[in-house]
């Protein structure tokens, strides 16, 4: 669906499953990020993985070790060739790992016929911006350059991410077509990302409570990973701001009807296609942001990571 052909928004969650958890969880919705900090968060993340029923199985799934400091973890659903996507896990740039999101990288290749790369870098508060975006440019470096552990591959080349990782993976993209001219990437995919670390648009009003993710935690999560507030608005840390989008992959954006990042989701679609971007942008009705995890609580949640799927073999299969 191309922008500016929303598709009809309901006043309500997408089904049953998905109200009864958002309902549970805003219900039980301890203290905020601040007070808990990232050790109890990252504490609880690996406590919710480690009961998550693993994903599909695949034609291999190994870990590789681009450095001391970077490790990516390779889903390949096929002995064939395929296209690869250099994926970003969500988590406010301080939480999250290849763990939390493992089932859902397996999905997403298994659905999509694409190798997926998924990459564990640096996290803050300890490692502030740039870090990550250094680590997500040298992976997709490294899976361009054709590795032997990737096995066979189509040449076609993606990055994505979702939440914090939607926007790691803008930023790689911007700084790849600035200094690597000869890294052609097909497509980048945007999840439910951050834009713009000031919050813009009306979205943070409207949906920043009591749909699983609040402003105050937004606001925390960017202090973790640019202290600074008056570099929020530099394009190096906020894409949108980025005054030149002209040259950027084909691009698809997904955002959620009941989740604060909305706004500026549909805003840097808008700038995107201002810059002859080819932009594909899905407002999922109903949705609420991390659905891409979700998938055993909702089957509407499981439909809209399908989708990704689709959208992922469309551009890069």
């Amino acid at each position: 669906m191309l922008l500016g052909e929303r598709q009809h928004v309901t006043d309500n969650l997408a089904d049953e499953q998905l109200t009864e958890f958002i309902r549970e969880y805003t219900e039980r919705r301890g203290p905020p990020a601040s007070e808990l900090g990232a050790t109890a968060l990252r504490t609880a993340t690996r406590e919710r993985s480690s009961q998550r029923q693993r994903g599909p199985q695949l034609h291999a799934v190994n870990e590789v070790r681009l450095d001391a400091a970077l490790t990516v973890r390779v889903y390949r659903p096929t002995a064939e060739r395929a296209g690869v996507l250099v994926y970003f896990h969500g988590g406010g740039w301080v939480i999250g790992d290849l763990d939390s999101h493992d089932r859902a990288c397996r999905r997403l290749a298994a659905s999509s016929g694409v190798i997926v790369v998924a990459v564990d870098y640096r996290r803050a508060p300890e490692h502030p911006w740039p870090a990550a975006i250094d680590d997500a440019v040298a992976a997709v470096r490294w899976a361009h350059d054709g590795p032997i552990e990737l096995g066979p591959v189509t040449g076609r080349l993606g990055v994505g991410g979702d939440s914090a990782g939607g926007l790691i993976a803008a930023l790689a993209s911007q700084r790849l077509r600035d200094d690597a001219a000869e890294l052609v990437l097909n497509a980048q995919f945007l999840l439910y990302a951050n834009t713009d670390l000031t919050n813009s648009g009306q979205s943070p009003t409207t949906e920043g409570h009591g749909y699983g993710l609040e402003v105050a935690d937004i606001e925390w999560f960017n202090r973790q990973w640019v202290p600074d507030e008056t570099r929020w608005t530099d394009p190096h840390v906020s894409p949108l701001f980025e005054p030149d989008l002209a040259g950027l992959p084909p691009t698809f954006i997904v955002t959620c009807e009941h989740d604060p990042l909305r706004d500026q989701g549909d805003a840097y679609a808008s700038r995107l296609r201002e810059a002859g971007v080819p932009t594909v942008v899905r407002c999922e009705p109903g949705m609420v942001h991390n659905f891409i995890l979700w998938d055993l609580i909702s089957p509407a949640c499981a439909a809209a990571g399908d989708r990704v799927a689709i959208d992922v073999a469309t551009a890069l299969a």
